[in-house]
């Protein structure tokens, strides 16, 4: 079931008022059904899925619990949940991509596998492996109750697009009674409607020409490409934000209170500030999980820049199964990395034309994240990574030989 849609207008408001009318024993009982529901409404054999994972990392963590800190069975079934739950997304969403890779690589053909990628998968299999993680390094003891561990898998405000919470944070909540508060309704009430406005009437109104200029790229002027490329910028921020903002207001009128998840992104001033404010339920996931254990800033400063670009690019490909999104995720890491290098050097240079503290040092570092972020949105939208350079060339021209109004 997605947000937009007459179906949650319908389903949300009988939740929610069975919700509060329900003993607040009973309430887990409510919302784990909902969400099954929720879910089921766009493949039911797929709730299986999300089913395997809960059970699967509902055992492990109880396993782990019986077992010391960095004991070889913590390790053994930190290494099931992992395989578990990497496995599967591996099947449903890389396996195909890798596959025709590796075709391209020995010069083979290959049957593509027919599968229909499961809604939220990368969402809900990030959520639930952060608990094991926690579990595993004693950051969080293991719950014994298996439907309130099922209910923080699939919690249906935050199943398909996030926020990715941690177990640490959610699971308390929904523990707790939370009686009808009529200022957090109003509240999460104003939140949705400002996500279904970004969403509905800004986002799915911009992909209408989005759409149509990036499925013709080679029939589309240097201008035309160049509109459509803001237009994406705008339309994923809003999509995604807009989700956000709903699953946020949804929890809220429940009492529950998820993590903000976009502070806005376009005001940023470096690639790292970027970072900072998009996406942060995600980006703070890979600090945690991946750039720490991978060793973080702790060793050398090359090694420190080596696992910031393996983030990046790990990010990209975890945003799809293409090669156009491991280049914006390896885009950003460059830039990333170029941004650290000379940092030095570029404060130097405003403080000896004296501008350090000056609001055109400020302007000047923000155009210049735009520029990379926005020109990292081609490859992230275009449909191939052919289309994605016909695109770059074809803005880059119209600019370099200033003659982009003659392509109107």
């Amino acid at each position: 079931m997605l947000f937009n849609s007459l179906e949650f207008l319908i389903f949300f408001p009988v939740v929610t008022f069975s919700y509060f009318v329900l003993p607040s024993k009973f309430r887990w009982i409510l919302l784990l059904l909902a969400s099954y529901v929720f879910y089921m409404f766009w493949n039911p054999v797929y709730i299986l899925l999300i089913m395997f994972s809960t059970i699967i990392d509902y055992f492990a963590g109880l396993q782990m619990g019986r077992y010391p800190l960095k004991s070889i069975q913590r390790k053994w079934y930190l290494a099931l949940s992992l395989f578990s739950n990497l496995g599967l997304l591996f099947l449903f969403k890389y396996f195909n991509f890798f596959a025709d890779l590796w075709g391209n690589i020995v010069n083979s053909n290959f049957d593509a596998l027919s599968l229909i990628l499961p809604m939220g998968i990368s969402f809900y299999t990030f959520q639930t492996l952060s608990y094991s993680i926690d579990v595993y390094k004693g950051e969080k003891t293991p719950e014994k109750h298996l439907g309130y561990f099922a209910l923080y898998v699939s919690f249906f405000p935050q199943l398909v697009a996030g926020p990715i919470e941690r177990s640490t944070r959610l699971l308390p909540q929904l523990k707790s009674p939370h009686p009808y508060d009529y200022a957090r309704t109003v509240e999460g009430l104003k939140r949705m409607t400002w996500g279904f406005f970004k969403k509905v009437v800004i986002a799915d109104n911009l992909a209408i020409a989005v759409n149509h200029v990036y499925g013709n790229v080679e029939n589309m002027s240097g201008l035309t490409l160049l509109i459509a490329t803001v237009f994406f910028a705008f339309q994923i921020y809003n999509d995604f934000s807009g989700y956000s903002d709903i699953a946020i207001g949804t929890a809220k009128i429940m009492g529950v209170d998820l993590m903000e998840n976009f502070r806005q992104p376009y005001f940023a001033t470096s690639i790292r500030d970027f970072w900072a404010r998009w996406h942060i339920s995600l980006s703070t996931w890979f600090r945690d999980y991946v750039y720490i254990p991978l060793g973080g800033s702790r060793k050398s400063r090359f090694r420190m820049f080596t696992n910031a670009f393996i983030v990046f690019v790990v990010s990209g490909l975890w945003h799809g199964a293409a090669l156009t999104f491991v280049i914006w995720g390896a885009l950003h890491g460059i830039f990333y990395i170029y941004e650290a290098l000379t940092l030095n050097i570029r404060n130097q240079f405003w403080k000896r034309i004296k501008l350090q503290n000056s609001i055109f040092k400020q302007i000047s570092r923000w155009v210049f994240t735009m520029l990379i972020v926005f020109v990292s949105w081609v490859f992230f939208r275009a449909e191939s990574l052919s289309d994605a350079l016909t695109v770059i060339q074809k803005i880059s021209n119209s600019v370099l030989d200033f003659s982009i109004t003659r392509n109107i």
